[in-house]
């Protein structure tokens, strides 16, 4: 360990009588003012993980340099308030030789986890699996930034696995267990010694899309703190059965049902000011939903929403949920906007179905309507229909259409079934210039007279 650099991790828990801004606001200053200025230093990062717990990870050139600023920390003044702050009684501190340098600058959450090999593990073989996981496993995942291994003076093993996003974290996590490389790495561990840690970093901006998922999430935690993502003072509401502002919010959380509501993010997307979301529910009984929010300053301002119950699968099998959700191309967001704008103008408002295959793939088009089956013979059929019963589907306005990478979200007005008045949510997923994927909530726009807030569906 002494020709390594050093990989120092303290965690605890601050005082009960600390409040969490005030311990940010001067984690950061001890940061600028007493660590960064050590011999040795490397980086240091404060986080935060979804129970409390705080982590500060400092690299550090090697040991002594280490050893040193941690004695310089001890005795000196300047530390002492935000000493105080920590609960001493929850403080540990661990210390590892790691494998190559810390790059992970551009991440924003971490990953710890630390172990024992079982008694008699052959450690070339470990490290043989541990590189592999590394390669074939972990790296290859949307936001993955870099992952360091080491180990302390008495072997204990460390693996910090650095993301872009919790998010991203999340959806690699469950993969993560499932590889059988994996399964062969975690089989060499002592199972009782694992001890995990995840956390997000202080003092970092979250993007839109984090805040939105952060939001979303607490519906299942009961977390507050992304309230405080919503701009007190200006929120305007566009689902018609939720009371304007915050207090609309407040007023529909009070009515939730002993256990809350939940919601399941399955996709997440950010264009400029908007994010949305499409996430399956339960929200009085379960529901498939797509959410748009706008930003203004940081703060979401504005909330439009389309919801209905979730169905059966389709007559090809498929949810209302399951498919791609990988987001990729985002150089070609705004050309993927387009076609579907043109889509939407050509086909859906002016009726040119003989330019139905300029727009969608005649050999791939997976459908997620619950009533439609794939391809255009599943389109195709649902018209016959529609047309043999006296239904309509007919889009009359076209009000946003937003997109990331390869996904293209649409929020239409028009009339259906009976002539109904609809609102239409459309999910496009766009592949090689051309829609293979959609899906899509359909839902009556109630009456004015029912109206909770006057600001409209859209």
């Amino acid at each position: 360990m002494r020709d390594k650099s050093i990989m120092e991790v303290t965690t605890f828990k601050i005082a009960d009588d600390t409040y969490a801004s005030v311990f940010a606001t001067l984690d950061q200053k001890v940061e600028n003012d007493f660590t960064s200025k050590q011999k040795g230093f490397v980086s240091r990062q404060s986080a935060l993980d979804d129970k409390g717990n705080y982590a500060v990870v400092v690299f550090w050139e090697s040991m002594a340099d280490a050893e040193q600023s941690m004695s310089k920390f001890m005795t000196d003044p300047s530390v002492a308030d935000y000493a105080k702050m920590i609960d001493a009684s929850t403080m540990r501190m661990s210390r590892y030789g790691m494998n190559q340098q810390y790059q992970g600058g551009d991440s924003r959450f971490v990953e710890i986890m630390s172990f024992d090999l079982k008694a008699g593990t052959d450690k070339s073989a470990f490290s043989t699996i541990n590189d592999k996981v590394a390669k074939e496993v972990t790296a290859p995942k949307p936001g993955f930034i870099q992952r360091l291994t080491g180990s302390d003076e008495n072997g204990k093993q460390v693996v910090a696995v650095y993301w872009d996003s919790k998010l991203n974290s999340n959806a690699a996590l469950q993969p993560f267990m499932d590889d059988p490389l994996s399964q062969q790495f975690m089989g060499m561990m002592e199972q009782s010694s694992i001890q995990m840690g995840r956390y997000k970093f202080l003092n970092m901006e979250l993007t839109k899309k984090e805040k939105v998922v952060a939001l979303l999430n607490s519906f299942n935690t009961g977390d507050q703190a992304p309230i405080a993502y919503i701009n007190p003072n200006k929120y305007i509401q566009h689902n018609l059965d939720v009371a304007d502002g915050l207090a609309g919010f407040g007023a529909v959380m009070q009515h939730a049902p002993p256990g809350g509501f939940k919601a399941k993010i399955i996709r997440a997307f950010e264009d400029g000011d908007y994010v949305f979301t499409h996430t399956e529910y339960d929200f009085f009984g379960p529901k498939a939903g797509f959410d748009v929010f706008r930003f203004e300053d940081g703060q979401i301002v504005e909330h439009w929403d389309n919801l209905l119950e979730v169905q059966a699968p389709n007559p090809s099998g498929h949810t209302q949920f399951d498919g791609a959700t990988d987001i990729s191309d985002k150089d070609k967001t705004a050309v993927n906007r387009k076609l579907v704008s043109d889509f939407l103008q050509d086909v859906l408002l002016d009726g040119q179905m003989n330019k139905l295959t300029s727009y969608i793939n005649p050999q791939k088009y997976i459908q997620h309507n619950p009533a439609v089956a794939d391809g255009l013979d599943g389109f195709g059929e649902a018209m016959k229909y529609f047309a043999a019963n006296g239904l309509v589907m007919e889009y009359d306005k076209v009000h946003k259409v937003l997109g990331e990478g390869n996904f293209v979200l649409s929020l239409s007005e028009g009339k259906f079934g009976k002539g109904e008045h609809t609102a239409f949510y459309d999910l496009f997923r766009i592949e090689d210039g051309l829609i293979v994927e959609h899906w899509d909530v359909i839902a009556p726009i109630p009456a004015k007279s029912d109206w909770k807030n006057e600001n409209g569906k859209f």
